[in-house]
């Protein structure tokens, strides 16, 4: 009782902000004589139903309270509300809880058993026009919630209005809130079971604020005209394993900032034409993007998200970042993104105990913490989150044609002991290591985005020996198409970190590499993993003065160009940018107007053009035929010469000088008989070396050597990689 008037149960429910069933009371109801309509508006003074036909009817307040109520013979069919405040304001609005469910009970059933792999289209908020009302649609799943309430400028941040209902068992909420549009800000307000209000970003929001605040944002995802359907046809063809791929790894926040301007970031349009520009000068085929997934923290650089469904804010609007992805796929660039499934941060307003309970992530902090990284883990054996990241995964993909993901920290995700001491993680139900809810997650995201999205790519960040990583599920592989060589990136780092005079103590560093290289599809990485937290910049790792550690760097960069597999290099790496990567600063672009790091990168533009152009070095990467050592045992002088093979016979011979020492009259066999054009030369005067060489072009005698039946007498430059091809 209150006031003397009797209120229901459902009605203190509503009045209290704990009701998850607000329908149950509010909207239009059959009564005894007819129909009765009831509203709950706080910030009413008065209220009046506008019937679809006839005059406005004032309504009675329930004394003591914000309920407003009216009774009418029949249903007069539609209606609006008229509203006046205190202060004398008026509008009009629809009843919210006049309107049937937008979800379907096949749409509730497919999330329940973690199969609704479009749940991007329905949960979250998406404009939309319902029951001939145009309004945002708003549904977010928090089983153990008591309420949940949209809240944003529209209702004053008020959780008491617009409280959603709850579907039976699924735990998804929903409400229809007509008059809302595109742009408008919103959040979720949730009351956990102990009574706990807090708010929420919606775990599906397409496009979020820019931080520090942390609200979602409605966006209309069907406003884009989009020009790439040459490109996304033909995916398959662009990526397949025999074509070249040269990656760029890019932060967006730090490869350029505009002129000036230390403080702000370009925009989405403003870096697709300036990094389109610059990848085909270079002769990129591929640009990856650092997650651009929103996220709180600049330092996190993008691997902490709070939005799996939001691009970040800080470069513009969702449809700019469709823009940049557009004008990639019309120039010829295909555009991969950083992907995060392994963990998530824990920031009050993201996913963390999302419900007042652990519902992302385990509840036992031995399977659902990362102690290294104060984040949360993912429980994989749920069905609803298992589908929430895969929905992530094929959102991507679908709305914003993106044409692979390489998925971070998957070692991480494999093994329960990972980072962990004795006693600090639970083992399997065999008692193994392995988690298995993880790798049955991580085979059917494979299996969904391959099956989907034919030709897309993804990669895996894989640092252990864990088997068949880059093979077919039906082969009993994780199903990935390529995966990162950790193992061949940190070798060959150590072995060029040697001073030269010491290298033939570690020669088989270098060609230990080639007894695993088939094994899997592999990427060379150089990532941005490797120039910070004190490790230093490329050149900071090469050993000698600075004409050698530049030397270094270009043969280092040759090797890997050289070596079988797909590549992949960190903005500023390809000009040897002096200074430790700082995701707060624009790279030391300024130093490309000097030597050494000018011809370091005309070096890799140069490298970049001829891998594209010669097939031998790109058609076969994932099978021995597509390479063989001339000699891998010359461990005295610190050489090494293999073979390059394209698939109808044509090879590059590839001779690497490990050590500042000129070799003279250095014989190498050679396959076939005839002069050999000398591609490339890694000491040659332009690219700041010291222009030894075999002045283009060498001649082959008649003289076994090296088990080859021809031989040719070379010229050695110091710290070189020269690559020869038949002539004709």
């Amino acid at each position: 009782m209150k006031n003397n008037i009797k209120i229901s149960n459902e009605a203190w429910a509503v009045l209290e902000a704990r009701s998850h069933d607000p329908f149950a009371f509010l909207g239009r109801h059959t009564s005894a004589t007819g129909v009765i309509i009831r509203a709950f508006k706080p910030r009413a003074e008065k209220m009046w139903l506008l019937p679809q036909s006839g005059r406005a009817v004032a309504m009675k307040r329930v004394l003591g309270t914000d309920f407003f109520t009216i009774a009418r013979d029949s249903d007069a069919g539609d209606y609006r509300f008229r509203i006046e405040n205190k202060e004398g304001d008026k509008w009009e609005e629809e009843d919210v809880y006049r309107f049937a469910p937008t979800l379907g009970e096949m749409d509730l059933h497919l999330i329940g058993e973690g199969n609704h792999f479009e749940k991007y289209r329905i949960m979250g908020a998406h404009v939309r026009e319902y029951e001939g009302v145009s309004g945002v649609g708003f549904a977010v799943w928090a089983p153990s919630a008591s309420r949940v309430s949209v809240v944003g400028n529209f209702n004053h941040w008020d959780g008491r209005e617009h409280q959603m209902r709850v579907r039976g068992s699924s735990g998804v909420w929903e409400i229809f809130i007509p008059g809302l549009c595109e742009e408008e800000t919103y959040k979720f307000e949730l009351r956990s079971q102990q009574g706990e209000v807090f708010e929420k970003t919606d775990p599906y929001a397409q496009q979020m604020e820019l931080r520090p605040a942390t609200a979602s944002v409605v966006h209309n995802c069907k406003a884009y005209t989009w020009s790439d359907a040459a490109w996304v046809d033909n995916r398959a063809v662009h990526q397949a394993a025999d074509k070249p791929m040269s990656i760029y790894e890019v932060h967006l926040g730090s490869w350029r900032r505009p002129e000036g301007d230390t403080s702000e970031y370009l925009n989405y349009r403003e870096l697709a034409h300036e990094l389109v520009k610059y990848c085909l000068w270079m002769g990129y085929t591929h640009l990856e993007l650092m997650p651009v997934t929103e996220h709180p923290f600049d330092g996190s650089w993008g691997y902490q998200t709070v939005g799996y469904f939001a691009p970040t804010s800080r470069f513009g609007s969702p449809d700019e970042f469709r823009y940049f992805i557009d004008y990639c796929h019309q120039s010829g660039i295909g555009v991969f993104l950083d992907w995060v499934p392994a963990h998530f941060p824990k920031d009050a307003h993201g996913l963390a105990r999302f419900d007042g309970t652990p519902l992302y992530e385990h509840e036992d902090p031995r399977l659902g913490e990362h102690k290294d990284w104060g984040t949360y883990i993912f429980n994989f054996g749920r069905n609803e989150v298992r589908n929430f990241l895969i929905a992530s995964a094929l959102f991507w993909l679908d709305e914003y044609h993106l044409d692979g993901l390489r998925v971070d920290a998957v070692a991480s995700m494999l093994y329960l002991d990972y980072s962990r001491e004795e006693g600090e993680w639970t083992p399997n139900k065999f008692g193994g290591r392995e988690n298995l809810e993880a790798v049955e997650f991580i085979k059917q995201f494979n299996c969904l985005v391959h099956e989907r999205f034919p030709g897309a790519v993804t990669m895996a960040e894989e640092s252990t020996s864990w088997p068949m990583v880059s093979r077919p599920t039906y082969l009993g592989g994780l199903g990935f198409t390529m995966k990162w060589n950790m193992g061949w990136m940190n070798d060959t780092l150590s072995y060029f970190e040697n001073e030269p005079v010491h290298r033939s103590y570690h020669h088989h560093e270098l060609t230990f590499s080639m007894v695993y290289a088939f094994t899997e599809n592999f990427i060379l990485p150089f990532s941005h993993d490797e120039v910070v937290h004190g490790k230093g910049s490329m050149p900071q790792k090469m050993p000698g003065d600075d004409w050698q550690k530049f030397a270094n760097l270009r043969l280092l960069y040759g090797f890997m160009y050289a070596h079988p597999g797909k590549k992949l290099q960190f903005n500023g790496m390809e000009f040897g940018q002096w200074p430790e990567w700082d995701f707060d600063k624009e790279l030391s672009w300024d130093q490309t107007n000097f030597m050494p790091h000018q011809g370091l990168q005309l070096m890799m533009r140069d490298m970049n053009h001829l891998y594209k152009d010669q097939p031998a070095l790109h058609e076969v990467d994932f099978e021995g035929g597509g390479f063989e050592w001339i000699d891998c045992n010359d461990a005295e002088q610190s050489v090494l010469s293999f073979e390059r093979r394209d698939k109808n016979g044509g090879i590059v011979i590839v001779v690497l000088n490990l050590t500042p020492v000129v070799r003279r009259d250095y014989r190498l066999g050679v396959p076939l008989p005839g002069a050999y054009s000398e591609i490339m030369n890694t000491d040659a005067k332009i690219y700041g070396g010291s222009n030894l060489g075999n002045a283009g072009c060498v001649v082959t005698q008649d003289k076994p050597w090296m088990d080859k039946p021809y031989s040719m007498n070379l010229i050695l430059p110091p710290l070189s990689c020269l690559m020869f091809r038949p002539e004709a």
